[in-house]
């Protein structure tokens, strides 16, 4: 509930780390305002700059308007950053400036812009091992670390699984307007004996899977 707080969630993939970083906002004092989540694999690296930071009208070829960044439109609320490993080197010095700072500046642009947002960080990778490769920068680390929260593989917390098939059943069978079958004390214990490499995904898409196919 302290919105000062950088908060890295760790964990594979599938085990539901931009979930966390929901509950996290959604129980804080900024709910009322912007979750903004950016998946920083996801953005070109000529972009990238643009997309955090904005871009003024004619910075480069095609930038034929004002733009805003994820900065600005999070401001106030939580900027949540997925599979921040993957993030340039170039760029997390600049990162690391505007979090410090609390300022941005666009591309293109001379003025500096206020900003205030929450940063939540997510990654399936091993940031220490990264930053021993010079990879990622161990000041930005520990800027975006004052808390960490690692989800354990659900193969490691089998106790989730019946109460998660329940949810995902319930929910598929809503949706697919079907009536929601029993869940058998044999499956369960299949379903414990599954490594679940996808994890929490996984099993929602084997869930899904099942009611599509039963009559």
């Amino acid at each position: 509930k302290d919105k000062d707080i950088s908060v890295l969630i760790t964990g594979e993939n599938g085990t539901g780390k931009e979930i966390i970083a929901r509950i996290i906002h959604y129980s804080g004092p900024v709910k009322e305002n912007a979750f903004f989540p950016v998946n920083s694999s996801a953005i070109p690296e000529t972009l990238l700059e643009s997309e955090f930071f904005g871009h003024i009208k004619g910075a480069f070829t095609g930038a034929e308007k004002n733009k805003q960044g994820c900065f600005e439109l999070a401001s106030g609320g939580t900027l949540f950053l997925d599979e921040i490993a993957d993030m340039p080197f170039s760029l997390q010095a600049k990162l690391l400036r505007a979090l410090e700072e609390k300022r941005i500046k666009q591309v293109g642009g001379t003025r500096e812009i206020k900003v205030d947002v929450r940063i939540i960080s997510a990654t399936n990778k091993d940031l220490k091992k990264l930053i021993e490769e010079s990879k990622f920068r161990l000041d930005l680390y520990h800027r975006i670390n004052t808390l960490e929260i690692n989800i354990p593989p659900l193969r490691e917390r089998t106790e989730d699984i019946k109460p998660l098939l329940e949810h995902y059943i319930a929910f598929f069978a809503k949706k697919k307007k079907k009536k929601a079958p029993q869940i058998s004390e044999n499956l369960v214990k299949e379903l414990k004996n599954y490594s679940f490499p996808g994890n929490v995904r996984e099993l929602k898409n084997l869930v899904e899977r099942a009611l599509i196919l039963t009559d």
